[in-house]
């Protein structure tokens, strides 16, 4: 049986979902937003003219967001960008998350599997993707999304564009799917619910898969297996075809390695040319790319393939990618005694 969250609002139109919340939070217990900064009033007016929301109701709402210098320090270290592969490894492929994860697959088994063979996506990917991001639904994020989005959107710019985009987004997403965008909570980048969706792919990706008419991705398991391997599946999942390889090098390689390149750029024949072998007989034209997996005593490599690629897509990290990739095997043999 699906567990859900069950949130209620009178909704007739912007200002009867949000009103509870002004309501309730009329001093904010930290100075808001100055919304008369020049890229504040004119997000406020693009977003009034495009979306047909009410400046009062945004000058409102983002005078009680609040800056966030601990989201702009979190944002400048991410984990998968400054710590070394090995220790990224550790951090996620734990002896409890493994033992979490395939109870959380017997727990949720008939609709997860059924899930999986519809979108033809293998079900350890789902549980695993939902084990890194969230501790299978146990971490889902304590800070206000609208403070992280707007931290982001107009303190951050270096990405201040996709965030202000991602701010408009989540506004949207609180009108369609009657959330209180003062309450709702997520990721330090504004990331929610167990899968951890950006407002825009809650938007593009999320599922009512019960046809309830609601795409809850706090509560409801259909719902978030359903959206998680529809977004794989929208970007590119190929079923039964390989993530990952280990390669052999041979005694002198001749390769160079792009460290933050995560495009099929290299073949198993090209790289052979240069002294690094993939293991196993997938044909040589077979497009990879070549990923640096450093271990304790030095370096080491893998190959990813395209379902590699389409992993990078939820998080643009190869050691993410292969974290999902690692926890996926070892939960699946877990739960079916032998790696999948």
């Amino acid at each position: 049986m699906n567990k859900r969250l069950v949130v209620s609002f009178a909704v007739v139109g912007l200002a009867h979902v949000w009103a509870p919340a002004f309501a309730q939070a009329q001093t904010p217990p930290a100075p808001g937003f100055d919304v008369k900064r020049p890229e504040i009033v004119h997000f406020i007016n693009d977003v009034a003219e495009r979306d047909g929301m009410s400046r009062h109701e945004l000058r409102t709402l983002l005078r009680q967001a609040q800056p966030q210098q601990k989201i702009l320090d979190l944002m400048n270290r991410p984990i998968e960008k400054v710590a070394p592969w090995w220790e990224y490894r550790e951090r996620f492929l734990t002896s409890e998350r493994i033992t979490l994860g395939s109870q959380f697959w017997n727990d949720h088994k008939e609709s997860l599997e059924r899930i999986a063979a519809t979108y033809q996506v293998p079900p350890e990917y789902l549980v695993a993707i939902i084990g890194v991001e969230t501790f299978y639904g146990r971490q889902t994020g304590r800070f206000r999304v609208v403070d992280a989005l707007a931290t982001l959107a107009f303190d951050y710019p270096q990405r201040g564009a996709y965030f202000r985009a991602e701010l408009e987004q989540f506004l949207l997403l609180a009108r369609e799917n009657k959330l209180n965008p003062l309450t709702t909570l997520g990721s330090y980048a504004g990331a929610m619910g167990v899968p951890q969706f950006m407002p825009s792919a809650y938007r593009r990706f999320s599922v009512d898969a019960d046809s309830d008419k609601k795409r809850d991705l706090w509560g409801d398991w259909g719902d978030i297996f359903a959206s998680v391997a529809n977004y794989l599946k929208e970007y590119g999942w190929v079923p039964g075809a390989p993530v990952l390889a280990e390669v052999r090098l041979d005694p002198d390689p001749t390769f160079q390695i792009e460290p933050h390149n995560l495009e099929l750029t290299e073949t198993i024949d090209g790289l052979a040319t240069h002294g690094v072998r993939v293991d196993g007989d997938l044909p040589g034209s077979t497009p990879v790319v070549l990923i640096s997996a450093e271990q304790h005593d030095g370096p080491a490599y893998r190959v990813g393939f395209k379902n590699f690629y389409v992993i990078t897509r939820y998080n643009n990290s190869a050691r993410y990618a292969m974290a999902v990739y690692d926890l996926a095997q070892a939960v699946a043999q877990r739960v079916h005694g032998a790696p999948k």
